[in-house]
């Protein structure tokens, strides 16, 4: 596996500007340009991008290690083997999207985890809308994605190999995205939400947190989800 920075050579930061693509499905796309492979090849990369500066910047893991493929990139390329130690701290960052699996009407479906909350709420009180909610009860959007997200995150750390530390998560950014998508076999377009967590974390099951290292936590993984970055505490 290989670990890669993805950024504007210096100097050429307009030529970097011009060929990027913006939104999920066509920053996905844009990505595939790094991994040269015939069409049908699997998604084998997890990405991440973030504004540093006002710049762009992408983190890549990756099964193969990408290639200078656009002029005004630079990629920035080492191998990827993590071996933490049980009961290690460390400092993360994720972008993740929270979904949740419920029966409805029969069929099984996956929503966000916000949404599905706030319908849970309007169910209780027999309300069908958001806005029609107005005694002082009605919890802060924020309150509430920091709540439901964070239960979510700390549902799925378990199943990789460690537990967020008390006090220190911060859920931020949360962005619902809607995108058509041209390439699509059932021309609906790409609908999900996202939302940055950071914070500090102890590593409980070594296996496990390797394999969320190199797999990713959670849905939208071709999206720019998924990817859980860490550091040092």
């Amino acid at each position: 596996m290989y670990f890669s920075m993805i950024t504007p050579k210096p100097g050429r930061e307009r030529d970097a500007a011009a060929s990027r693509a913006t939104g999920p499905y066509r920053e996905h796309q844009w990505l595939w340009q790094f991994f040269e492979a015939p069409e049908g090849t699997p998604r084998d990369f997890l990405f991440r991008s973030s504004d540093v500066d006002g710049m762009p910047r992408y983190h890549v893991v990756s099964a193969r290690r990408p290639s200078p493929a656009m002029d005004g990139w630079d990629v920035q390329s080492r191998e990827y083997d993590p071996k933490v130690a049980e009961g290690a701290c460390l400092r993360f960052e994720l972008r993740a999207n929270p979904v949740v699996t419920h029966k409805r009407e029969g069929k099984s479906r996956r929503d966000d985890v916000v949404m599905h909350a706030k319908r849970e709420m309007l169910d209780a009180r027999g309300l069908a809308r958001w806005k029609d909610w107005v005694d002082e009860d009605k919890p802060p959007l924020y309150e509430l994605v920091t709540n439901v997200c964070g239960q979510w995150l700390r549902s799925r750390a378990q199943q990789a190999g460690f537990a967020v530390i008390d006090g220190s998560l911060r859920v931020d950014n949360y962005n619902r995205v809607a995108e058509k998508a041209p390439k699509r076999a059932n021309g609906k377009a790409i609908q999900l939400s996202t939302v940055d967590f950071s914070g500090e974390l102890e590593v409980q099951d070594v296996e496990r947190f390797r394999m969320a290292l190199l797999q990713g936590i959670g849905h939208a993984k071709a999206f720019g989800c998924g990817l859980l970055l860490v550091r040092p505490a």
